[in-house]
């Protein structure tokens, strides 16, 4: 048997704008945008690497949703970006204007520091000890 997580949704605010940030400040490729309705778009974004996983940016439809825009899990981090360099990526999202909320530092697990999305929902930026990526 084989499972794995295909595509996981990230509540946005609008679907142009989190094109935008995730393809110009992050570096991510636009893997389809799909209209489904007057309303609705099946947006899929990822990193360059990434081969199963994707983020599906999904436009808040209700009050309820539009409420945990930006803090989804409640203030800790909730994405994890892995890298096979942190210092030329973290370089590069920095001069594109991403705001670190805590500088690099070197933890026992690898490099690590933790950057806001456009909506403030919070990632780590690492570079593993170990060559999991």
């Amino acid at each position: 048997m084989k499972q794995f997580i295909a595509h996981f949704s990230l509540v946005v605010r609008d679907y142009d704008e989190a094109i935008k940030f995730y393809t110009e400040k992050l570096d991510f490729i636009l893997k389809e945008d799909t209209v489904l309705s007057e309303t609705k778009r099946w947006v899929l974004v990822s990193p360059p690497g990434s081969k199963e996983c994707s983020l599906l940016l999904a436009k808040a439809a209700s009050e309820q949703q539009k409420k945990i825009i930006g803090n989804q899990t409640g203030g800790r981090v909730f994405l994890f970006l892995h890298t096979d360099n942190f210092d030329r990526d973290y370089r590069e999202m920095k001069e594109r204007g991403v705001i670190f909320v805590r500088p690099p530092a070197k933890e026992i697990y690898g490099t690590v520091a933790v950057f806001e999305d456009l909506y403030g929902n919070l990632w780590d930026l690492l570079e593993p000890v170990q060559a999991d990526r």
